[in-house]
């Protein structure tokens, strides 16, 4: 059963494999340079100021690492549709499935040999490819000092592993129960679509209750900030460590009015020069209310995510065993 599986399989694992061998040796050069330049430029600007340095180094290497991402985060995706829809929908499309099933191997034995062969393909697959990136954009996400950040977080480290046997198995599921090709495959794209939109933005945020903090703003990071009408808006407020910031206040005073509603403000707008703007207010002790997950759930986050993709793909999994003993033929 397990060979003839592979004879099935053999051509999306040759593509495979030469993708992943070409991948493999860019990230590998690529890593090389981000590093020989970090060592470089970063250190020799220990003493003096590095924002420009910093800024120079991401600019160089930012735009290559994000289409890397963006290709790790369609990966599972294309596993799903070209890897685990055909391997069920192809033979019950073309009938085979009754000369398979009507042999000595059961229906289980022939859907697990499937499912366990294709399945660590595409684990492996996607967890080398996120081991390279992670590895070769290390040094990036050091200075950027951001990996909750939807890209980052969705394609480093352990998170993309179940990414891909959950779309893996998405498109087995789906393709067993569907039992067309190109509609399954549709079925994919749509469904790891919607996942992708949701998992950040609804349920990523809520895995532990968010901290409030309280984030002094000096005159530099007034000077940052745009501020439209009689209220202050907050785009670009740096919390060092790294956190998640998951929403902020607007800018508050001392005494925790909104900036646009103290008396002293129409006196900075209209008698001080706009260089002296930043200036005026930051004298006000302004500042902004934070509420965030800390730097140090990373990896709590990452483990939690993973867990919850390998409860869908094991339920996945369990509903294919449960329809293919349920089809007459």
């Amino acid at each position: 059963m397990i060979w003839m599986t592979w004879r099935q399989f053999r051509t999306q694992a040759v593509l495979g494999i030469a993708a992943l061998l070409l991948l493999a040796c860019y990230l590998l050069i690529l890593g090389e340079q981000i590093r020989h330049t970090y060592n470089t430029d970063l250190a020799l600007c220990a003493k003096g100021s590095c924002s420009g340095v910093m800024n120079e180094f991401t600019g160089q290497y930012d735009l290559q690492t994000d289409i890397l991402g963006y290709v790790l985060i369609v990966v599972p995706a294309v596993i799903g549709m070209f890897w685990g829809v055909p391997l069920i929908a192809r033979e019950l499309e073309a009938g085979t499935h009754r000369l398979a099933w009507n042999q000595t191997v059961t229906r289980g034995r022939w859907l697990a040999a499937k499912l366990g062969l294709v399945g660590l393909a595409a684990v492996a697959f996607t967890g080398l490819y996120s081991l390279l990136l992670t590895w070769a954009a290390s040094p990036l996400d050091a200075v950027h000092d951001d990996r909750f950040t939807p890209l980052v977080f969705d394609d480093r480290n352990i998170v993309p592993l179940a990414y891909g046997a959950f779309a893996f198995v998405l498109g087995m599921a789906l393709g067993l129960f569907i039992g067309r090709t190109v509609p399954a495959m549709a079925a994919v794209l749509v469904v790891f679509v919607v996942v992708q939109g949701v998992m950040p933005t609804m349920v990523r945020p809520h895995y532990l209750t968010p901290v409030s903090q309280t984030v002094a703003l000096t005159k530099a990071e007034v000077s940052g900030l745009s501020f439209f009408g009689e209220y202050g808006t907050v785009g670009g407020v740096h919390v060092a460590g790294g956190p998640w910031i998951v929403s902020t206040s607007a800018v508050l005073d001392r005494s925790g009015q909104e900036v646009g509603h103290t008396s002293w403000w129409s006196d900075c707008v209209n008698v001080a020069a706009p260089a002296q703007l930043p200036d005026c207010i930051s004298k006000q002790n302004v500042h902004v209310e934070v509420t965030l997950q800390p730097a140090g759930r990373y990896w709590t986050f990452q483990w939690y995510e993973t867990g919850i993709f390998a409860l869908f793909t094991a339920v996945l999994a369990g509903l294919c065993f449960w329809r293919i003993r349920g089809r007459l033929s």
